[in-house]
């Protein structure tokens, strides 16, 4: 379960949207809505009321005359009832 959810998403905007609850992670390119919705169970012990898969695509890079690309993933939103919260360190 814990490898479907690598990471909570700390940012501005994330955090922001936390205050609505809802939480953005970091989740890996095979997971689905419902085994998210079951791993978001299993750490934090709150049920989701839905969740939102987004794709962030790669960025080209270029350093050095040599070309790259960095990033890229999926990460989910996940929403929660209004009593619910989910504590992120």
């Amino acid at each position: 379960m814990t490898t479907i959810i690598k990471n909570p998403r700390v940012t501005e905007k994330a955090s922001f949207a936390a205050e609505q609850n809802v939480y953005t992670f970091d989740i890996s390119a095979s997971a689905n809505k419902t085994e998210i919705k079951k791993a978001v169970f299993a750490l934090y012990k709150v049920h989701p009321i839905k969740v939102n898969v987004l794709s962030i695509p790669k960025k080209k890079t270029m350093s050095k005359g040599i070309k790259g690309a960095r990033g890229g993933g999926r990460k989910a939103f996940v929403y929660l009832k209004k009593g619910d919260k989910i504590e992120l360190i």
